[in-house]
């Protein structure tokens, strides 16, 4: 080996190891650009999901008008709301009538739809522009038209049962049925459950329905043992967005009955609406109310996803 090639190579030692003691390496440096990158990101979610999340869950335990300063009120507020609050417990059960109601009616008249809508037939293509129609209608203005309909005197669904020779009812204004009326406007808007059915059976393999065919299957049978079955994580999905929706539902108690007759129609969100900004505005009761909802709402679809392996297909099953 000559003197000049074992130069060379002593020369090369001193700058390796200066690149390995350099400040930051290459991968140091690409992380740094990384989180430069996602720091817009990260800094939304702070501003607008944690520090509201942790701001909430403090006010939860004051005493707070909204107005004047927040004063530490311990458990105070979850006390009132168990033991003391009287609509606290109606609101609940009215919440639930609702959930079991206009869920699996708005998911059976979906799918339905999907079902009917799911042909190649002349003229399909307007039919599933009309059902979704609603969808993409203003609801506050859908609603108040709906307020007019149900009206017991002037109202067209009482023409009509009239004219049908049945009897007619005072919808929104009866303690029993102002909770149906208020599902069947949900049921009327049931095309964006409409569409999310559509897609997922138009995934089903066509040739699962072949086979059935060729086995002598009957349109119910090939429903229930092809069709359902592989469309149940759409179902899945529908079944906790419902869910979601519907224990958070406002806009129809707000222009339909303002959570009325008494409270047959008062869900809780419209209740903590009312407790936030009522004529005695209670922001730290109404915050603990949304921390209650908020828990609600986990355990339910909690339960939901835990017992789906009992019922959802998977494709690799």
């Amino acid at each position: 080996m000559s003197a000049d090639g074992g130069a060379s190579r002593a020369s090369n030692i001193p700058t390796i190891t200066g690149r390995r003691g350099s400040r930051f390496t290459h991968r140091q440096r690409n992380t740094f650009t990384a989180y430069l990158f996602i720091l817009p990101t990260i800094i939304g979610v702070c501003a607008f999901m944690l520090y509201p999340l942790a701001s909430s869950l403090y006010h939860a335990f004051t005493k707070w008008d909204g107005l004047s300063p927040a004063k530490w009120d311990g458990l105070n507020n979850f006390r009132y709301m168990f033991f003391q609050d009287p609509t606290f417990w109606p609101s609940l059960r009215a919440t639930a009538y609702f959930v079991l109601l206009s869920v699996p009616s708005g998911m059976i008249f979906g799918l339905a739809l999907a079902v009917l809508l799911n042909r190649a037939l002349t003229g399909v293509r307007i039919f599933r522009t009309i059902f979704y129609l609603p969808v993409v209608l203003p609801s506050i203005a859908v609603l108040t038209l709906w307020k007019y309909i149900y009206d017991p005197l002037y109202g067209l669904a009482n023409e009509v049962l009239t004219r049908l020779g049945l009897p007619t009812s005072q919808w929104l204004q009866s303690p029993d049925m102002a909770m149906p009326s208020i599902v069947i406007v949900g049921i009327w808007g049931v095309g964006g459950s409409m569409i999310i059915f559509l897609a997922g059976l138009q995934n089903v393999p066509v040739e699962l329905y072949e086979a059935a065919r060729t086995d002598g299957a009957g349109p119910v049978r090939t429903f229930f043992s092809i069709t359902l079955p592989m469309i149940t994580p759409i179902l899945l999905l529908q079944l906790i967005l419902g869910l979601v929706l519907a224990f958070q539902a406002f806009n129809q108690i707000q222009v339909l009955t303002n959570g009325g007759p008494g409270t047959s129609t008062l869900l809780f969100m419209y209740k903590i609406y009312n407790d936030a900004f009522g004529s005695y505005p209670n922001l730290g009761l109404a915050t603990a109310e949304a921390w209650i909802l908020f828990v609600v709402i986990m355990i339910i679809t909690g339960v939901a996803l835990k017992t789906s392996s009992m019922w959802v297909f998977e494709e690799n099953q």
